[in-house]
């Protein structure tokens, strides 16, 4: 299905289960227990032997000896591979760094080797006999330091401009200028990487923990180059991502070496300790944000720039695009550079850009609007744009950006806050109140699904999309049970196998939106067979109860594949839409927190979110969504930062004791409001994506509550005690 015309009505608008807060179809599964995560299959495959992986003990150099005879004598021990003995490797078109090292090595903990053994424990005693003697190389592990270096790769857009910033911020009569900085953060989910492998001859079968499911296949068939179709790639349920499993990891591939080693089934995932350094994280940033206006509050001139690293081949840190968007003003410049670090590869994280970029735009936009004497939330409204900024003829397709922090002003209270920082005390607690805007695109791309009919008016969807936590699942039923007429009950969804089509798969915000459009688009061709078959017209006809009118006539739903199953398959493609208007998601953030006078705790007391984001096809879920990236934000503002062996090239705080993440009683209660809109621009389904919005922002409306509550500015995330406490009153 072509979708390239603004949608109209259609069987979605219908509203009997889309748009309904529904319980999760695979709820009862996770809470029991007896959702089948990736290294606890143990029902696929029989004799499953178990791999220990062994990872780089420098950030940069080479191997000299790899010393493995103790391991291959040990008990229980099947197989050890390394990249001597594993045959030619290739490198995956989305890995930076090779996923086996050696003899060259790219980074702290790249893998060197894997231990196939009999049990776990046989595995790991094994590996611990490995010896390795590297010579190190001189790498460079601080971004301050390689910034001078800094290069704009050239395939990234780095640079965008508009009008003559540099002589419309001279000219400002108020000018702001500030330099932030992010640091490095780790994606800390829940279930590690893991990985099932078992080979059939050359036909490979992998049950692993991925977002991208055809991403994954194609990059692992070219890390062992062999060909795609020999490739199966199952991931069913995912016990969280966050941008941490778009891509191919180790686990995958040392699981598939192992196996063909080991010539039986191997299991593998990364340990706790390993997988902060051996996998991707978010890239630190320094971040300069210039602001020019008049004395009415109005922007003349917006500048950011922003530098973040990588090892050599990787991307930026896209930090800027936010503010390419955000606001309106005339002369404008973005820069982005990228150094060469040697630490571990820097990936996208949830919000790739807008989390870390928001962080300080937003933080900036209330210390002009300080400069201003101006209310926070009435300067952002005052530099609303209902345009394209850098090309005005562009319009956005939906921005109620306004309406959000109208609506979130009035239900927080906004009107109780003191301007003046400081000046607002509740016992030991300096309290203050903070705002910031949300930003995030809505990002478009074809996804497919097979849809079956049974005789007993069963519906059935397959597609590789990945549910991570997200509500995939039912989102995906409530579509189909919307387009065929059936309650939800009635509808069973198989997600996170290659062998189902191919869709846009987890990540960015763009799995709700798509893979339920490219639902919609099988379900219409499942409907035109459906009516086909019954003789009605399928122009005309009606699905509902299960059963199917046109005009005076009627049957069972059922009834048309009593001759055998239907099935039907498409996929939802964009044409130009997405070109003529901006299509994004908005929001405001707001927040409550108290600050302790004498030891500078911080304390969130209370948080709210107001979203518009299209239509919103299961609130319960969303408001998940947005609720746990808001917790997200809280924990980038006050604690999350991989702390940098600047010496050895390494993140020391490797496991999740040490990498502080917020816990319950860090959180206070969240509230969430969703905006009653459709976006006919974006999608049959006329939504967008929420779980990425969410958090975007929240770090900025945190910082600015605690300026608001202190009268300090901290401009070096994240905002620990130490950097309060010699500014406390006395």
């Amino acid at each position: 299905m072509k979708f390239d015309q603004p949608a109209t009505t259609n069987p979605i608008d219908q509203g009997k289960v889309i748009g309904k807060a529904t319980d999760r179809i695979d709820g009862p599964l996770k809470t029991t227990g007896t959702a089948p995560y990736a290294y606890e299959r143990h029902d696929v495959v029989p004799n499953q032997a178990y791999g220990y992986v062994v990872g780089a003990g420098i950030a940069k150099g080479r191997i000299a000896l790899l010393d493995d005879s103790a391991a291959r004598k040990a008990p229980g021990v099947l197989a050890v591979v390394t990249a001597k003995n594993a045959g030619k490797l290739g490198k995956g078109k989305f890995n930076t760094a090779k996923l086996l090292g050696g003899p060259d090595i790219q980074h702290y903990h790249q893998a060197v080797a894997v231990v196939v053994a009999e049990t776990f424990e046989q595995a790991r005693a094994a590996a611990q006999t490995i010896r390795v003697d590297y010579v190190r190389a001189k790498g460079a592990y601080e971004l301050e330091k390689a910034k001078a270096g800094a290069i704009a790769p050239k395939n990234e857009k780095p640079d965008s401009d508009a009008g003559d910033f540099a002589t419309a911020f001279e000219a400002a009569p108020v000018q702001f200028d500030g330099t932030y900085t992010t640091p490095d953060e780790s994606h800390a989910m829940m279930e590690p990487h893991a990985s099932i492998a078992a080979w059939d001859g050359d036909q490979l079968t992998v049950w692993t923990s991925n977002q991208m499911i055809d991403w994954g296949v194609g990059d692992l068939s070219a890390t062992l180059g062999i060909p795609k179709k020999n490739v199966r790639l199952v991931s069913p349920y995912i016990g969280g991502g966050f941008g941490g499993k778009l891509f191919l990891r180790a686990d995958a591939l040392l699981a598939a070496l192992g196996a063909r080693a080991a010539r039986r089934p191997v299991k593998v995932a990364l340990q706790r300790p390993l997988m902060i350094n051996n996998t991707t994280h978010r890239p630190a940033t320094i971040q300069r944000v210039r602001l020019g206006a008049g004395r009415d509050g109005k922007l003349s001139a917006i500048g950011h720039e922003s530098w973040s690293g990588d090892l050599p081949g990787g991307g930026l840190e896209v930090a800027v695009q936010q503010t390419r968007l955000l606001y309106a003003g005339a002369n404008r410049m973005t820069r982005m550079r990228l150094a060469t670090l040697d630490l571990p590869e820097g990936n996208a994280m949830r919000a790739p850009g807008e989390a870390p970029g928001l962080m300080v735009l937003e933080a900036a936009m209330d210390e002009m609007a300080e400069k201003l004497g101006m209310d926070p939330v009435e300067f952002r409204i005052l530099n609303d744009t209902q345009v394209d900024p850098e090309h005005p003829q562009r319009p956005f397709s939906q921005r109620r950006l306004v309406e959000c922090l109208r609506t979130g002003a009035e239900r927080f209270g906004w009107n109780k806050r003191s301007a003046k920082p400081g000046s607002v005390r509740d016992g030991r607690w300096l309290v203050g109140m903070g705002v910031a805007a949300a930003f995030r695109n809505n990002l478009l791309t074809r996804s497919a699904a097979r849809v079956r009919l049974d005789d007993k008016g069963t519906v059935t969807v397959e597609t590789d999309m990945t549910d991570i936590g997200t509500g995939t699942y039912t989102i995906i039923a409530q579509t189909a049970a919307e387009m065929m007429g059936v309650p939800l009950q009635r509808v069973a969804v198989r997600l996170g196998d290659s062998a189902f089509p191919v869709s846009c798969g987890s990540g960015g915000q763009w799995g709700a939106n798509n893979s339920t459009s490219g639902v919609y688009a099988a379900c219409i061709k499942l409907r035109e067979a459906v009516a086909h078959k019954l003789g009605f017209d399928a122009a005309t006809a009606e699905f509902s109860d299960g059963r199917v009118r046109d005009g005076t006539r009627q049957a069972a739903l059922a009834d048309a594949a009593k001759d055998g199953e239907l099935v039907a398959e498409d996929a939802i493609e964009y044409g130009d839409l997405d070109k003529k208007f901006q299509q994004s998601t908005f929001g405001a953030h707001f927040c409550e927190v108290g600050v302790d006078a004498a030891t500078g705790e911080v304390r969130v007391r209370r948080m709210l979110a107001v979203c518009a984001a299209g239509r919103i096809l299961n609130p319960k879920s969303a408001r998940s969504q947005v609720i746990g990236a808001m917790t997200m934000g809280v924990g980038a503002a006050l604690m999350e930062e991989l702390a940098i062996d600047k010496r050895l090239g390494y993140f020391v705080n490797h496991d999740l004791a040490s990498y502080e993440v917020p816990v319950h009683a860090d959180i206070p209660h969240q509230d969430v409001i969703f905006l009653d809109e459709t976006d006919p621009i974006s999608s049959p389904m006329k939504a967008k994506g929420v779980g990425e919005l969410g958090i975007c922002g929240v770090g900025a409306a945190v910082a600015n509550a605690i300026h608001n509550a202190t009268g300090f500015r901290v401009r070096h995330y994240p905002i620990t005690l130490d950097k309060l406490l010699d500014h406390l009153p006395a």
